[in-house]
């Protein structure tokens, strides 16, 4: 940290993986004004939120591995034009259909992008200042996401939806610009990738998907056994595109369990808050995507300073705290309800659920990658991505169901719809951080590493890290087979 090198690779792996969490939460502020122009309804709302979702929650486990096997730097490059490309046919489309499409391309290339963008950073950086690394990879990245809304919104009101997504072209040339001055790094022994897991898993999540909207339960039930199926041929595969032996690791396994509640919690809230703001409380796009702005503000200030705190502690406190303290935030939200002032109803929720995530998202980012071998952080940050945003696929798609959400009806009706959402996230947070409570160890010892010591010489075995990617000290040899690093 603080070299040039460093700032370099900070800089190009935030702004690529920005432009992918940018553009997936300017999408929100701008349903409205896409539903008034191309004449769409409520599940059409959907798949342009979910067409995006479901192609990235089923291939960024393929995107993890292609990085892995053929440098994460050249696949970062290849998702980051993709995205740029599909993301011009977004705002160029000219009905529904055709965006609903381009959103899945950028589904697709974006699953390239952001996993490749993690394992070029934890590829780099030293395990001593690993943490430190993520930690301000997570801030800024996740700023991107949550200044998308304001952003958003400005363009959506002073010119159109459709060049919130055009500005995607000159934000991806910065990246091109600065990813010049990163390494190429790859794993040693990456297998050939999993074309047939990425089908399956595609197919599973998108027929599950459209019977969850459409309400088809005999889709639904295809999907489900899709699944299933995906996950008994990757037990079998030589080279799974999900390698299920990182799931040994309890420490791995918790953190995924918490990122589901956490991020289903988060994307539910930020698709309903944004709509109930807008159709129910007459805000402008701006002023809807402005309401956001302090967890943009605490995440720039808190994220960074969440991970050094969690190195020093262990993880498991800030990850059990955090989605606690969203959960209070998501709570607040229920006060928002025709008439009501934003500053005694919207700003209180978003102080609140803003130190709550700002608390969560570096230290949990961190225990996911330091659980994996350093072979395998392609692959773990796939996991890790895949879990988030299917988290969010089922938000989008099950929450309107469970709390009856109607944007043709009343403001009222919506407000009712919203309120119930809210509690309904707020204990998916609680359920997230309860896992983390019981999953996650203060210094768990985790996965090895054969990176050079601080000294620079390499350790005679494998060093020890801790659950955020600080190193150990070594214990004494034990009899026995060794422990397999997963």
């Amino acid at each position: 940290m603080g070299s040039a090198a460093a700032r370099w690779v900070l800089l190009a792996t935030v702004l690529g993986s920005g432009v992918a969490f940018l553009d997936a939460t300017v999408v929100n502020v701008a349903l409205p004004a896409i539903a008034e122009d191309l004449d769409g309804s409520l599940a059409d709302l959907q798949w342009v939120l979910n067409a995006y979702l479901v192609t990235l929650s089923a291939l960024v486990l393929l995107g993890g591995s292609l990085g892995d096997r053929f440098g994460r730097r050249r696949v970062f490059l290849a998702g980051l034009f993709g995205f740029t490309g599909a993301s011009v046919v977004c705002g160029l489309a000219p009905g529904v259909g055709v965006l609903i499409a381009a959103r899945a391309l950028q589904g697709m290339a974006a699953a390239l992008l952001v996993p490749a963008s993690l394992a070029i950073l934890s590829a780099t950086f030293h395990p001593d200042d690993r943490a430190r690394a993520v930690g301000a990879w997570s801030g800024l990245s996740g700023v991107a996401g949550a200044v998308g809304p304001f952003v958003g919104g400005y363009l959506v009101d002073t010119l159109s939806w459709r060049v919130a997504f055009l500005v995607n072209v000159p934000l991806a040339a910065a990246v091109v610009v600065a990813v010049r001055h990163v390494p190429e790094t790859r794993a040693a022994d990456a297998r050939r990738p999993d074309v047939p897991g990425a089908l399956m898993a595609s197919a599973g999540l998108g027929l599950s998907t459209y019977a969850l909207i459409e309400a088809q339960m005999v889709v639904g039930v295809v999907g489900l056994l899709v699944l299933v199926a995906f996950v008994v041929v990757e037990s079998r595969s030589p080279a799974p595109m999900l390698p299920l032996a990182l799931f040994r690791n309890r420490q791995f396994s918790g953190a995924n369990l918490t990122t589901l509640a956490v991020y289903a919690a988060l994307s539910g809230a930020f698709f309903l808050l944004v709509l109930q703001l807008q159709v129910a409380l007459g805000y402008s796009a701006l002023e809807a995507g402005s309401a956001l702005l302090p967890v943009t503000l605490l995440m720039v200030g808190l994220s960074a300073r969440a991970g050094a705190l969690a190195q020093r502690i262990g993880p498991r406190l800030p990850m059990t705290v955090g989605p606690v303290v969203m959960a209070t935030g998501l709570l607040l939200w229920t006060r928002v309800d025709v008439g009501a002032s934003y500053a005694g109803a919207v700003l209180p929720g978003a102080l609140v659920f803003g130190l709550g995530l700002a608390a969560t998202v570096a230290p949990l980012t961190a225990t996911i990658m330091a659980s994996a071998d350093d072979e395998h952080l392609g692959a773990a940050s796939g996991v890790n991505n895949a879990v988030a945003r299917t988290a969010g696929l089922l938000a989008v798609s099950v929450l309107p169901l469970v709390v009856g959400l109607d944007t043709a009806g009343s403001p009222g009706r919506l407000d009712a719809a919203a309120d119930d959402a809210m509690v309904v996230g707020a204990g998916l947070a609680v359920v997230g951080g309860l896992v983390a409570l019981v999953t996650v160890r203060t210094a768990a010892r985790v996965a090895t590493t054969t990176q050079p010591n601080a000294a620079g010489h390499p350790c005679g075995d494998p060093c020890l890290r801790d659950a955020v990617g600080a190193p150990r000290p070594r214990r004494a040899a034990r009899s026995g087979p060794p422990r397999d690093a997963g």
